[in-house]
This record gives structure tokens, sequence and C-alpha cells, in this order.
């Protein structure tokens, strides 16, 4: 719901622990907008240097911005911020504050199974399912038809939006965000290959498959996107570590071990007991094979396949993914392969 009354300059940069250095401090502050969107009235930000040649056209009445560019117009408010696209966000969020419409309480076409233990200030969506077990902690919200199998366990000032599915065992932590569609603790991928006799004095293969008995454990502050999948172990725990932030489309195998702060990004597949160290970041489109260890502050750009592991601190790409400078280079032979067949030719 937007505001009915509207900060000035000064007091946004108040807010932001940021300073006002050019233009009118005065000046009235009612939405936001992208740079090459924004008009008169609008305040917007410049984080990335792509967007610099923007600057000089916007029509935006204030900017957020790290330092001052003199390609800013005259007239223009400049506010600097440490960080423009976080202070941005702080912005939005005060002239917009989200709107509290999420059912309170327990809606009575849930289904709470006796004896789970529910704190204060939860509340639980129609159509809900949550079975023997189960506690769930304060101020934590259920969003509509959400399932939560036996003996979960979920933390304090957690965000479960609707249609997402928490498998039995399953434990989170506290300030947990899991998005519509996601599936956490269903069975690991595993089966192996059985051989028997057969009727005609052979023998024929079969798959059978292997019981998985662990369970998934996400610490505090993880974010989910829609539709991922998180599997549980065979045997153990699957582990997402404190401030973990996952995009839409990830698959998270069996075993698999992922490290503080790491960030995985869309269409993301990390095969079973593969160990994901501290700050990695996982572009989109990535793999990793199972029972690879990727160490900390590791990079893996879009589309690469890691098929063995990473030391710490490197930035890796391609498939297989090796380091990012010798892909660059081997990128840069490829494309010369046309013109190099065409001289082979003469």
């Amino acid at each position: 719901m937007k505001r009915t009354s509207f900060p000035t300059a000064e007091s946004i940069a108040k807010l932001l622990n940021g300073k006002v250095i050019s233009g009118n401090k005065d000046i009235v502050i009612r939405n936001y907008a992208t740079i090459d969107q924004a008009k008169s009235g609008d305040i917007t930000f410049l984080a990335n240097q792509k967007y610099l040649p923007l600057l000089k056209d916007t029509k935006a009445s204030a900017i957020l911005m790290a330092q001052a560019f003199k390609e800013a117009p005259l007239g223009i408010t400049v506010i600097l911020a440490d960080n423009p696209d976080l202070a941005f966000s702080r912005v939005v969020e005060y002239l917009n504050p989200p709107q509290d419409n999420v059912y309170k309480g327990i809606h009575s076409k849930s289904s709470v199974a006796k004896g789970v233990k529910l704190a204060k200030g939860v509340s639980v969506g129609i159509f809900t399912v949550i079975e023997k077990g189960s506690v769930i902690g304060e101020k934590t919200i259920i969003y509509p038809s959400v399932y939560i199998g036996h003996s979960v366990k979920i933390g304090r000032n957690c965000l479960i939006y609707p249609n997402v599915v928490i498998r039995e065992d399953t434990v989170l932590g506290d300030n947990v965000i899991i998005h519509s569609g996601t599936v956490i603790g269903s069975d690991g991928f595993g089966f192996t290959l059985e051989t028997r006799p057969n009727a005609e004095g052979g023998r024929e293969a079969k798959r059978m498959k292997l019981p998985q008995r662990g369970n998934v454990v996400i610490e505090d502050n993880v974010e989910l996107g829609a539709n991922c999948t998180v599997d549980r172990a065979r045997f153990g725990s699957t582990i997402i570590r404190k401030n973990v932030k996952i995009d839409n489309l990830v698959h998270i195998a069996h075993n698999v071990e992922v490290g503080e702060n790491t960030l995985i990004i869309a269409g993301a597949v990390i095969g079973g007991s593969a160990k994901i160290g501290k700050n990695v970041i996982l572009a989109g489109h990535s793999g990793v094979d199972g029972h690879v260890t990727i160490g900390d502050n590791v990079k893996v750009g879009a589309k690469s396949g890691v098929v063995k592991d990473i030391p710490p601190d490197t930035m890796v790409a391609g498939f297989p993914a090796r380091p990012y400078r010798e892909h660059l280079k081997e990128q840069a032979i490829l494309n010369k392969l046309p013109e190099i067949l065409k001289n082979l030719k003469k």
C-alpha cells in the first residue's frame, strides 16, 4: 500500500545513512523507477556502470549513487549511498510497504494433526495439512495448500508459500523462505542394478530402489525460489547452511552440503554427495557432478559443468569447467576456426 505523505530527499538520505551532495535536498519524492523510465518526482539508482550513459538523460528528481559522476544532469538531486542497489530496495519498501493480507490464525479448513505444536503467532492457511509430531516456531506463516509431513521442525518467522511440500523429518531454521512449488525432502535418486536368474536359465537385470532414510536440514536465513527440489539424504542429512540463497528451478540431490552465503542461480543442478563451500556462486544452468568438492569463494560460470574438485578462490567456466582465463583463450581459438580452416584449404 503506497504512502499518502511523502519524504524529502534529505529524509531519504537520513533513512539510508547517506548524504545529499547536490541538487535540492527539500525536493519531495513520490515514487521510484528505473533510471530510463523515471520521471519528475521519482527516485532512481545507479549501481552498474553499464547504465552510466543513461544518466545524462534521466528525468528522475533524485538518484542514489555510490559516487558522483560528471554525467549527472544539472538539477538532479544526488544522494550518495555505499550500496545503491540495497539502498534503493529500502526506499522501495519505505515508499510502498508490503500489504499485510496474510490469513491470521489457523484456518478452520486446514488439517492440523493432534499433538502438533504451534507456537504463538503461527498462521496456517486453508487446505494446508500438518502431520503428527511437527513443531512450528513463533510467527511462522504457512500459506494455503501446503503439505508438512510427520515430525517436521520449522523455526521462527518462516514464510512458506502455497503448494510447498515439506516431507517427513525435515528441519528448518529461523527466517527461512520457501516459494511456491518447491519440494523439500523428496527421495534421493538412488538405484542399483541387481541381476537374477530367469525362467530360461539365464540372468536378467533389474533396477532396484535404494531406501532413502536420511533427512534435510536447512539452517537460518535461507531462501529457496519456486519449483526447487532438495532431496533427503540416503543416510544422515542433506544440509543447506546459513544465508544460502537459491533461485528458481534448482535441484539439490541427496547428501549434498551447501556452505554459508552461497548463491545458486536458476536451473543449476548439484549431484549427490557433492560438497559446496562458503560464498560460492553457481551461475545459471551450471551443473556439479556427484561427490565433487567445491572450495570456498569459487565462482562457476553459466552452463558450466564441474566434473572434478575445484580449489578455493577460483573462477571456472565451460564444460568441463576449467580456469576462467583458460576457458576464454580456448573460446578465442574456437572463434578463429572458420578463418583457420579457410586458410588451410587455400
